[in-house]
C-alpha cells in the first residue's frame, strides 16, 4: 500500500488502531489478529494498537490526470428507408486533479468526466412499483472519499449527477472533524429548464468517544429557478459496548418555477443489540408527504415505518456438521403519513428467516413470510373497468369500486451459498407462493428465483453469471399475468499485468397479459394518460439484449488507453437470437496520462 495514499492526523507522535484479518474462503470463518468478540457494537474498536509512529509526513501529493475521449454513437435513421447512421463529433479533452493539502485532506477536481470504463448496471427488477431502484456507484471520481458522504437513509447519492461538466470534491479529517463536500455541474440534457443543474453536498461528522459519533447534512440542487434545500442532523451512541442508539433528523425545502413551494420533513430512530446469541434491532421511521431530496435517494416516501427485528443464534463446536444455527422474528408495519397512528396500516409483515452455516462453509435458510397489503389509493387513480352498457356502448367505471381492500400473502423463501471453492462459487434463492399481484390488484402465485456463480479456472480467466427470474400466475385460473427474465454473463481475461479484456452481456425478456379485473367481473382495464386518453391495458412484450466489450492497457495506475464497443438490440421472439434489430451502439477511445509530483 503506497504510504501516500494513506489518510492521517498531523501529530508528531501517533498510535493506529490496526487488525488483521483472514478469511478462510472456504469455510467462510474469520481469524483475526486481536481477539474479537461478536457480544460487541463495534468490531473496529476490538483492534490493537501500532503506538509511538513519529517522523511521518506524506509530503507534497499532486496528480494530474489529463483525459481526452473520442465516441461515435449509431442509430436507425429516421427518414424513410434511411441506413444506420453514426454521428460523430470531436474529442472531448478534460482532466482530473488531485492534491493532499494536508496528511489526511483531499482536495478532487474534474472537468469533462467520462465514465465510459464502467460497465453497464445489472439489470435489477421489483414486484411493488411503488419501490424506486438505485443503483450503485461505480464512478473512480465519486468512490475516493466516499466513506465520508456516508450518511443515514441514502441521503445523499451521487448518481443523481448522471452526466457531470465539471465537479470539485474535498474530503478527508482536520481538527478531529470528518469533511465531505462535492460541488458539480451536471449536463444541460439533466435539466427541466435549459441551465446546468447544480448540486451542493456538504457532510460534517464528529466522532465523540470512541465509538460514538454526531453528524451534520446539507445538500441542494439548484435548476435555473428550481431549487430543493435538505439539512439535517444525525448521530450514534454506544453504550455498555453492546448498545447503539442511532438517530436522525432531516427537513427539505422545495420550489421554484411554476411549483409552489413545499416543506417536509424526515425522522428516524433506532435502538440495536448486538449480542453473540441474542441481538435486536428496533427502528421507527417518518418521512413527511413533502419531503423531498434531489440530491439522495428515498425508495419509499410519505409514510410511516416501524420495524422490530429480533435474532436468535447459536454457535456449535469446530467441526460439527451445524456450525451455527440463527433464526429472525421480524414484525413490521407500514403507513400513509397522515394515517399513523389512528389510520389503518397500509402495509403489515411478519416475516420468520432461519439459517444455518454447516461444515466446510455450506449456508443454507429459509424463511416463510405473513404479509398483508391494503389497497393503494394513490397507485390506480387513473385506472378503470371498461363495463359494457344495456343499450349498447360502454362506460368507464373507477378501479376503485371493484377492488379489495387488502391481499393476504403467505410467502416462502429458501437460499444457498456454496463455499468459497478455489475455482468455483455460487449462491441463489427462491421465493414463491400467494402473492399480491399488482398490475390488476389480485392475488397471484409468485416465483422468483435467482441465481448467481463465479467460475475462477486460472488465475487469468474470471466468469460471473446471474439468472434472475419472476412470474406473476393468476390466482383465479393459473393464467400468467406477467414474467421477467433477465440473464446476464461477464467474462474477464488479463492477459498481462497492463493489459485487460471484458465481455458484458445481458438478456431482459419481458410480458405482460391483457389486464382485467382478476377478482370477479373480467372486465377489461384501461389506463388514462395524462391528455385523458382511455388507453387498453394489452399485451405488451419486449426482448431487449445488450453485449459490451472493453480493451483497457493500464501500465501504470492513470495511464490508461481504453477501447471500447456497446450495442443495444431487439427481437420479437424471446431467446431465438434470429431477428436481432440494432436499436444503438456506440464506439469509444479513452486516452489518460497520469503526471504525480512527487
Amino acid at each position: 500500500i503506497p504510504f501516500k495514499s494513506l489518510r492521517y492526523q498531523s501529530d508528531k507522535v501517533q498510535d493506529w488502531g490496526i487488525n488483521v484479518v483472514r478469511r478462510v474462503q472456504h469455510s467462510g470463518a474469520d481469524d483475526t489478529w486481536t481477539p474479537a468478540r461478536r457480544a460487541n457494537a463495534s468490531f473496529l474498536a476490538q483492534g490493537g494498537k501500532l503506538v509511538g509512529l513519529n517522523g511521518m509526513s506524506r509530503g507534497l501529493v499532486l496528480d494530474l490526470n489529463p483525459v481526452t475521449t473520442a465516441k461515435i454513437n449509431g442509430a436507425p435513421s429516421v427518414a424513410p428507408g434511411g441506413a444506420y447512421a453514426y454521428d460523430s463529433s470531436r474529442p472531448v479533452l478534460g482532466g482530473n486533479a488531485r492534491w493532499g493539502i494536508t496528511n489526511n485532506l483531499t482536495a478532487n477536481g474534474t472537468i469533462n468526466p467520462d465514465f465510459s470504463q464502467v460497465e453497464a448496471d445489472v439489470q435489477q427488477t421489483t414486484i411493488d412499483p411503488r419501490s424506486a431502484i438505485s443503483f450503485p456507484e461505480k464512478r473512480p471520481f465519486f468512490l475516493e472519499g466516499a466513506e465520508q458522504f456516508e450518511v443515514p437513509n441514502s441521503l445523499i447519492y451521487t448518481r443523481r449527477l448522471v452526466q457531470p461538466v465539471g465537479a470539485v470534491k474535498l474530503n478527508g479529517k482536520a481538527a478531529g472533524v470528518g469533511i465531505g463536500l462535492l460541488s458539480g455541474a451536471d449536463d444541460d440534457s439533466q435539466s427541466l429548464t435549459g441551465d446546468h443543474p447544480i448540486y451542493n453536498i456538504l457532510r460534517l461528522k464528529k466522532d465523540v468517544g470512541k465509538q460514538s459519533s454526531i453528524g451534520l447534512l446539507y445538500t441542494d440542487k439548484i435548476d435555473g429557478s428550481r431549487y430543493n434545500h435538505v439539512g439535517g442532523v444525525d448521530g450514534r451512541i454506544v453504550f455498555a459496548k453492546l448498545y447503539t442508539f442511532g438517530f436522525q433528523g432531516v427537513g427539505s425545502l422545495t420550489g421554484g418555477g411554476t411549483d409552489p413551494r413545499k416543506d417536509g420533513a424526515l425522522w428516524d430512530t433506532y435502538f440495536d443489540r448486538n449480542g453473540r446469541n441474542f441481538g435486536l434491532r428496533y427502528q421507527f421511521t417518518g418521512i413527511q408527504p413533502n419531503f423531498l431530496t434531489a440530491a439522495g435517494f428515498i425508495r419509499r416516501g410519505n409514510d410511516v415505518h416501524i420495524n422490530l427485528n429480533h435474532r436468535f443464534t447459536w454457535f456449535g463446536k469446530k467441526g460439527n456438521f451445524i456450525e451455527s444455527f440463527s433464526h429472525q422474528v421480524s414484525p413490521d408495519a407500514l403507513w400513509y403519513f397522515n394515517d399513523f397512528p389512528d389510520g389503518q396500516a397500509t402495509e403489515l409483515k411478519f416475516h420468520n428467516t432461519s439459517s444455518m452455516t454447516l461444515r466446510g462453509g455450506w449456508r443454507v435458510g429459509g424463511g416463510m413470510y405473513i404479509e398483508k397489503f391494503r389497497y393503494p389509493l394513490d397507485l390506480y387513480n387513473n385506472y378503470f373497468y371498461v363495463k359494457p352498457l344495456t343499450g349498447g356502448g360502454t362506460e368507464y367505471v373507477p378501479f376503485r369500486q371493484n377492488a379489495r381492500d387488502n391481499i393476504t400473502n403467505w410467502d416462502f423463501v429458501v437460499s444457498f451459498n456454496t463455499p468459497q471453492f478455489s475455482t468455483f462459487s455460487a449462491s441463489g434463492n427462491v421465493a414463491f407462493g400467494p402473492d399480491e399481484n399488482f398490475y390488476e390488484w389480485s392475488q397471484s402465485f409468485t416465483i422468483l428465483p435467482t441465481i448467481n456463480f463465479d467460475w475462477r479456472p486460472n488465475q487469468k480467466l474470471r466468469v460471473n453469471g446471474r439468472y434472475v427470474y419472476q412470474e406473476f400466475r393468476r390466482a383465479s385460473d393459473g393464467t400468467t399475468v406477467a414474467k421477467r427474465s433477465v440473464p446476464r454473463l461477464k467474462v474477464e481475461y488479463q492477459l498481462s499485468r497492463p493489459i485487460f479484456f471484458r465481455v458484458v452481456g445481458q438478456y431482459d425478456s419481458q410480458y405482460t397479459d391483457n389486464l382485467r379485473d382478476d377478482d370477479g367481473t373480467n372486465l377489461p382495464i384501461v389506463i388514462k394518460n395524462s391528455k385523458g386518453v382511455y388507453l387498453p391495458a394489452s399485451t405488451t412484450h419486449s426482448n431487449a439484449f445488450r453485449m459490451d466489450y472493453l480493451f483497457s492497457y493500464q501500465p501504470t495506475p492513470g495511464t490508461v488507453i481504453f477501447a471500447g464497443y456497446g450495442s443495444s438490440l431487439n427481437e420479437d421472439q424471446p431467446y431465438s437470437f434470429r431477428d436481432m434489430r440494432r436499436t444503438s451502439d456506440g464506439f469509444f477511445v479513452k486516452l489518460s496520462y497520469l503526471f504525480r509530483m512527487k
